[in-house]
């Protein structure tokens, strides 16, 4: 099998340590491992499982691409999507990239899954299907009547360790989730999949011939660079948005359902979060400097900053660089809300952190302006930003700790550790760590614009000129 990795979602109800530029699936929520590594590494031990494929979010690619190789994993491609169209062209640009036997293994990135043995005994028996022409589906054996998840209704009909699928079915309202747990033939819709590629092609082009011609378009004209697939953007624009459920599970009669009781967790909230994390005698999971006082069942995260709670019950409280959330647990499906506020505002806390990371590193702005900027500046060893220019700026730069090899106009030049270097306003410039250390710098920006988007490239190692 060769799993697919979906990392398209953007983890708004995380927020505010989700965020558009750096969603959940790249945070170690439940473990020390990112959650897109927690996807991968569950899978050792399974027999005959190939590298895997990434598809993500062209913006999310060196975020992807590392936390891969962090953990060994060699992908066969990173498959970048130039915008979100939902999880059936995601896997059809997959489906399409291998060879017609393969079967894949379509997991989203951001799922926790505790028994992992039972994982593994459902991954096999939907390999053997999926080899006998079957799609599967992985169904969740529901714990309790659950309002957040769509279901799947099973037939009475057995395949093997399988039932075929009677229905798909929208979120229920409370009673009715009650009558669908009560009656046993119906399971939470985990979003996993199973199925020969082929198949998956196949049925595509009898329900959705325009999404299949226009996947294999945006496959045709793409460009590979580095260890990423650059999907054609005019090609793939053209692509109807859908998800696998209405592009093909519901209309298929290849559809069967595994019933899977893995303690999975979609992690789809904080109050979901709550529910997988370690907690103390009171119920409180907390995460960094944190005090608490005859406080319960509650979810308190410190990035940076001391958080005390006294008397309080049922709370989320995260404290990041640049926000802080406060709610009922209750209410955290409304966090989305927030987001889209700060989105109307045009406020960049929706999508952006006040640490940024980078291909070459990361920076993180201190102080800020109406006509200065400071940043701490960290750049990997071998690593080298782009050469540019700013028609904005002027830019000073001292370092802390390593050596910074600079690029001034015609020049090159050698800066250690207390030195540092004035880049003028409009002045091709760049800067490399040439050492075996990571650079440490203190950047100070002044001019009349000090937004991201002032940089004219000229050349860069990632491909973002």
């Amino acid at each position: 099998m060769i799993p697919v990795i979906l990392s398209g979602g953007s983890g708004t109800r995380l927020w505010p340590l989700s965020r558009g530029q750096y969603p959940k699936q790249f945070l170690p929520l439940v473990t020390d491992k990112t959650m897109v590594q927690e996807t991968l590494l569950r899978l050792n031990g399974l027999e005959g499982i190939q590298a895997p494929i990434a598809v993500c979010n062209e913006d999310h690619r060196f975020m992807m691409a590392e936390q891969l190789w962090e953990i060994g994993g060699k992908p066969q491609a990173i498959i970048l999507e130039p915008m979100g169209k939902n999880t059936a062209p995601a896997v059809a640009m997959a489906a399409l990239s291998v060879k017609p036997e393969d079967v894949l293994l379509v997991l989203p990135a951001d799922h926790v899954i505790a028994n992992v043995a039972a994982f593994h005994q459902a991954a096999i028996a939907a390999n053997q299907l999926a080899q006998a022409g079957q799609l599967v589906t992985f169904g969740i054996v529901p714990t309790e009547p659950e309002t957040g998840y769509g279901y799947i209704k099973r037939s009475s009909s057995r395949i093997g360790e399988a039932y075929q699928v009677a229905a798909f079915v929208e979120k229920p309202d409370q009673k009715t989730a009650e009558t669908y747990v009560s009656s046993g033939e119906f399971f939470w819709n985990s979003g996993m999949f199973a199925f020969k590629a082929q198949t998956f092609l196949d049925e595509l082009q009898k329900f959705n011939p325009e999404m299949l011609q226009a996947c294999k378009n945006a496959l045709n004209g793409a460009k590979v660079d580095l260890d990423f697939t650059r999907l054609d953007k005019d090609a793939f624009s053209a692509c109807p948005s859908d998800s696998i459920d209405y592009a093909v599970m519901e209309k298929t009669d290849k559809a069967v359902v595994i019933p899977l009781d893995a303690e999975w967790n979609d992690v789809g909230s904080w109050s979901a979060l709550w529910d997988v994390t370690q907690k103390d005698d009171s119920g409180n999971a907390v995460f960094g400097d944190v005090v608490t006082i005859d406080t319960k069942n509650s979810y308190i995260y410190s990035r940076n900053k001391l958080v005390s709670a006294i008397g309080v019950e049922d709370l989320v409280i995260i404290e990041t660089d640049d926000a802080v959330l406060v709610a009922t647990k209750s209410r955290v499906q409304d966090v989305k809300d927030v987001v889209n506020l700060l989105k109307s505002q045009n406020r960049p806390e929706a999508d952006t952190h006040r640490k940024v990371f980078r291909p070459w590193g990361h920076y993180d702005t201190v102080d800020k302006g109406e006509r200065h900027q400071t940043k701490r500046i960290v750049v990997k060893p071998r690593a080298k930003l782009s050469l540019q220019k700013h028609h904005h700026r002027a830019e000073h730069w001292i370092v802390v700790r390593g050596t910074a090899l600079v690029t001034k106009g015609d020049q090159q030049i050698l800066i250690a550790e207390n030195e540092s270097i004035y880049i003028p306003l409009g002045t091709v410039h760049s800067l490399e760590n040439p050492g075996v250390i990571p650079l440490e710098m203190v950047e100070v920006q002044s001019g009349t614009y000090l937004g991201e988007d002032d940089i004219v490239r000229f050349e860069d190692k990632y491909g973002r000129i």
